[in-house]
C-alpha cells in the first residue's frame, strides 16, 4: 500500500463506513489496505502514488473492452454535452431495449434499471405477484444483491427455511427465503416437496462468480427449468455477471435454457450504473403503469448510461470479438495451470468465459461448500505477492478475475511471470 493510498485510507476511515462504498474494496480476506485508484486505461489502472497494475477487476466485470475504450469516450463525450439526466423517456432506451431483446430472445419485455440490486428485487417482485406466492429458493453461494429477501443463509440442512445473514433482515421476511446446494438438484426437490404451492420462484446466478466462479453441472440447468415448469414456480437466470461474459447471449445461450426472467447489468452499462430486468411479455405487463405491480426509479434508463451499454454491445458484436477475448483467458489459465503443477502449488481453475478464478485446492469446486473448504490463507499470501509485482486480482477467494479485450499478450507474460514469482514457495 502506498503512502498517498495509506493517507486516503486514514481519512476516509473517518467519514465512511470501513473507508469504502463497497465491503470487498477493504481487503479483510487478503490483509493490507486497499489501493485507491486514480486512473484507468485499456488493461491498466493506476493507483493514488501512480504504481501501475494490470487489472483483473475490471470495475468487478463491466469493462469487457477495458477501461476508456475511445470509442466509448467519444460517445459518452457527445452525450453529456446534450444532458445527463431528464428523468424522461429517450430514443436511446429504445435502442438499447432492442439490443438487449435481440441478444436474449428468452426475453420479450424488458426494463432497465439502476444496478443489478434493483434487477434482482424487482423480478423477485414480479415473480411473487405472477404467481401468487411469496417463497423463494436460491443457492448457498449465490450472490443476487443486498436486498432483503437476498441475504439469506441455509439453516442445518438444504431444506431449512431461511435465517437472516445481516443484522437488520427481519425473520419474519427471511422465513420465505429457502437455501439449496448449487448443483445438487435433489436438494431443490427436497424443497419444493416439502412446499410445492409456495415457492414463487427459483433464482440462480448464470455462472456462479460469487464463490469463486463455479460452473454448473451436466443437467443442473436444464433440471431447473424442469422442476420449476413442474411445480409452476417461475425461473430466474441472474445473468447480471454472466450476461456477457460466456458470449453474447449470456449463460442461457451456452447451456440452451429459456428462463423466465433475466436480470441484467454490468456490461451493459459499459462502465456506468445500469441493471435491467425482463421476460415473457405475459409477466412483464404485470408491471406499472399497465399493470398492479410498482417500480420505479429516476434514473433509469439514464442516457449517459443508455450511451455506454449501446456502445458497447455494438463492439461486442465484431466478428472475432468472443473468440479473441477467450483466447486470452485459456493463455492465462492454462499458463497458471502449468506453473502450479511445476511448483506443486494445489491449485484448481474453474472458467467461465472470460471470468477465471483460481481456487487453491486439490479437490474440484462444484458449490459454495468446496469454496469454503479452499485454503483461504494461500490465497492472501497470492495476492499479496502478485499486487507486488504489478497485478491486481480480486481480493477476495469468492470473487471471479475478469479478461478484457484491451488484455494484451504482454499483459499475459507478465500476468504469468508474476504466478512464477508467487508460486514459488507459497
Amino acid at each position: 500500500m502506498g503512502k498517498k493510498s495509506a493517507q486516503l485510507l486514514r481519512k476516509a476511515l473517518k467519514l465512511i463506513p470501513g473507508g469504502v462504498n463497497s465491503p470487498v474494496r477493504a481487503f479483510k480476506a487478503v490483509g493490507g489496505g486497499p489501493l485507491f485508484i486514480s486512473r484507468a486505461k485499456g488493461s491498466k489502472v493506476y493507483d493514488a502514488d501512480g504504481r501501475e497494475y494490470v487489472d483483473y477487476i475490471g470495475s468487478w466485470g463491466p469493462m469487457i473492452l477495458g477501461h476508456g475504450h475511445p470509442k466509448v469516450s467519444a460517445a459518452l463525450k457527445k452525450a453529456i454535452d446534450r444532458g445527463t439526466s431528464f428523468g424522461a423517456p429517450t430514443e436511446l432506451e429504445v435502442v438499447l431495449a432492442e439490443m438487449t431483446l435481440k441478444a436474449f430472445p428468452s426475453m420479450d419485455m424488458v426494463r432497465f434499471v439502476s444496478s443489478g440490486t434493483e434487477a434482482t428485487m424487482s423480478a423477485i417482485r414480479l415473480a411473487r405477484a405472477f404467481t401468487k406466492r411469496d417463497g423463494i429458493l436460491k443457492f448457498e453461494g449465490c450472490y443476487h444483491g443486498h436486498a432483503d429477501s437476498l441475504l439469506v443463509k441455509a439453516g442445518s440442512g438444504a431444506a431449512t427455511l431461511g435465517v437472516p445473514d445481516s443484522p437488520g433482515v427481519p425473520a419474519d421476511l427471511a422465513k420465505h427465503t429457502y437455501n439449496a446446494i448449487y448443483n445438487d438438484l435433489g436438494s431443490v426437490k427436497d424443497i419444493f416437496e416439502k412446499d410445492p404451492e409456495g415457492i414463487a420462484c427459483v433464482i440462480v446466478e448464470g455462472a456462479p462468480g460469487n464463490m469463486g466462479v463455479v460452473l454448473p453441472g451436466d443437467g443442473f440447468m436444464e433440471g431447473l427449468c424442469k422442476i420449476t415448469e413442474q411445480y409452476g414456480a417461475l425461473l430466474i437466470a441472474d445473468e447480471v455477471m454472466s450476461g456477457f461474459r460466456l458470449c453474447y447471449g449470456g449463460a442461457q445461450k451456452a447451456y440452451k435454457i429459456d428462463p423466465d426472467l433475466t436480470c441484467l447489468g454490468k456490461v451493459i452499462g459499459g462502465g456506468l450504473p445500469v441493471g435491467a430486468f425482463g421476460g415473457r411479455r405475459e409477466i412483464m405487463e404485470r408491471l406499472a403503469p399497465i399493470g398492479p405491480v410498482y417500480q420505479a426509479g429516476t434514473l433509469s434508463g439514464n442516457p449517459i448510461a443508455m450511451t455506454a451499454g449501446i456502445e458497447t454491445l455494438k463492439l461486442l458484436q465484431k466478428k472475432g470479438t468472443y473468440e479473441r477475448l477467450f483466447k486470452t483467458t485459456e493463455a492465462i489459465c492454462g499458463g497458471v495451470e502449468e506453473m502450479a503443477k511445476k511448483a506443486g502449488v494445489p491449485c484448481r481453475i474453474n472458467v467461465a468465459g472470460s471470468m477465471f478464478t483460481v481456487f487453491f485446492t486439490d479437490r474440484p469446486v462444484r458449490n459454495y461448500n468446496d469454496a469454503k473448504a479452499c485454503d483461504l490463507a494461500m490465497f492472501a499470501r497470492h495476492f499479496t505477492r502478485m499486487l507486488k509485482n504489478g497485478v491486481y486480482l480480486p481480493p477476495s477467494q469468492f470473487e471471479a478475475a475478469f479478461v478484457s479485450l484491451a488484455h494484451t499478450g504482454a499483459d499475459v507474460e507478465k500476468t504469468l511471470e508474476a504466478v512464477k514469482k508467487s508460486f514459488r514457495g507459497l
